[in-house]
């Protein structure tokens, strides 16, 4: 499967705009799908560079987020519940939604707490209003979505690099090195903070939220 997805996109990628967007409902489609879009992120890094394989990405994904979210909503809602149904977590989640709303989408999309196409359809299942979680999903997801674009394009650099035999500076690897570093270091830090926020939601009464 993670051939099909890589060969997909570089067999589409000297289109143009008409690739760019196959792209986004391409990735959408494999959110849906329960496809690995983490496979469909590094590429795009590697295939249109940090800048627009990051616009690219956090279109489809917010596509296929929203699209999942109201087929679980309308359609596939009796499956979901089986689905999620073995996952205590999300059944504190649940009622933190109730409560908070979108604030809860977006500290859950900040951090991976279960897997995103899961999360997609589990949210149609809950209280929160569309529109409310579209806005929050598309804020949250853009640290992590950067990260493992930005990941994508350094590692296609290196190849480029060995590939044409020059051998790259200690200053161009430093830039990289340091620009990894201050990327995962960023994220995680979000990541953090958003378990801390979560975490201390569920110590809170109904009455004190």
């Amino acid at each position: 499967m993670d051939e099909f997805l890589r060969g997909a996109v570089l067999h589409t990628a000297g289109w143009g705009a008409a690739g760019w967007i196959f792209f986004i409902f391409f990735y959408a489609f494999a959110c849906v799908a329960f496809l690995p879009v983490s496979v469909l992120t590094l590429v795009a890094g590697a295939v249109y560079g940090v800048k627009l394989g990051f616009g690219l990405v956090w279109a489809g994904a917010t596509l296929g987020a929203c699209a999942s979210f109201l087929i679980g909503r309308h359609w596939l809602r009796a499956w979901v519940e089986k689905r999620i149904a073995q996952r205590p977590l999300f059944s504190a989640i649940d009622a933190a939604v109730s409560v908070e709303g979108w604030r809860i989408v977006f500290l859950t999309r900040l951090t991976p707490l279960f897997p995103f196409a899961i999360q997609n359809y589990a949210y149609g299942i809950t209280r929160v209003k569309f529109r409310e979680y579209a806005v929050a999903t598309f804020l949250g997801m853009a640290p992590g979505t950067f990260l493992f674009v930005y990941i994508g394009a350094a590692a296609a650099e290196a190849v480029k690099a060995g590939l044409a035999g020059r051998t790259r500076t200690p200053a161009e690897w430093a830039f990289y090195a340091v620009g990894l570093a201050a990327t995962v270091a960023a994220v995680a830090l979000v990541g953090r903070m958003a378990r801390k926020a979560l975490a201390k939601h569920a110590r809170l009464t109904p009455a004190e939220r």
